[in-house]
């Protein structure tokens, strides 16, 4: 059976811990900042657990 070919556009949005979880940012980073909160904004820069609904296909994704 063939290796699978890694999705490189996951590679780049996504991280892996070295305990196996998946990381991503959030959205809404990008535009319209000065409606929102300081405190807001702060939480964007952090990076943020995946759904486990959505880190079975991440993970498929990635071939791990």
């Amino acid at each position: 059976m063939p290796k699978l070919k890694t999705n490189k556009t996951m590679s780049k949005r996504v991280k892996v811990t070295a305990s196996g979880k998946i990381l991503h940012r959030r959205a809404t980073r990008a535009h319209k900042l000065s409606i929102k909160s300081a405190a807001r904004k702060r939480g964007f820069t952090l990076e943020h657990e995946n759904a486990k609904g959505d880190s079975k296909n991440i993970k498929k994704l990635l071939g791990i």
